[in-house]
């Protein structure tokens, strides 16, 4: 079982599209320097097709995407609630935050139009930095992933 522990509207983790951000707790990964340390425990409500009707309702004519932020823990559940996303609301777009090195074999990254692996190393900075580690894929028509993470550069680029 996911739980979520709170969500936002957010213009800058998807490149291009405005997102609603599902906090999922209960996160394995443990990232030394993590900003969002609460979410490492087993906190918050379930997240389950219910909930997401709920979280998308209040925002629905607002987003283009919704990005789970973690669910790392339970991998089975977050891609069917991924498809459940795709089928109720084809409109958008569905993204994954994952603190993973790489993705498991048996992980049908299909299911996502982006996904962003890789830890949080404070030395190799976070996303918007040149040097990071992270990095965001966006899915190709042809169902190839491309490396888009400098897309969150532009800034540092100016």
């Amino acid at each position: 079982m996911l739980k979520y522990v709170n969500t936002s509207v957010v213009f800058l983790e998807i490149p291009d599209e405005t997102t609603l951000s599902i906090n999922i707790s209960n996160c394995p990964n443990r990232c030394p320097g993590c900003h969002s340390e609460y979410l490492w425990e087993d906190i918050g409500a379930e997240l389950d097709e219910a909930a997401i009707d709920e979280l998308v309702a209040t925002v629905r004519r607002d987003i283009t995407c919704v990005c789970f932020m973690g669910g790392d823990s339970d991998l089975v559940r977050l891609q069917q609630l991924a498809d459940y996303v795709h089928e109720r609301y084809p409109e958008y777009k569905v993204g994954w935050y994952s603190g993973r090195i790489r993705l498991p074999k048996h992980f049908d990254r299909q299911k996502f139009d982006y996904i962003k692996v890789g830890p949080y190393l404070a030395h190799l900075g976070p996303l918007n930095s040149p040097t990071t580690n992270q990095r965001m894929y966006r899915r190709c028509a042809d169902g190839s992933f491309e490396d888009i993470t400098s897309k969150f550069w532009k800034k540092h680029l100016q």
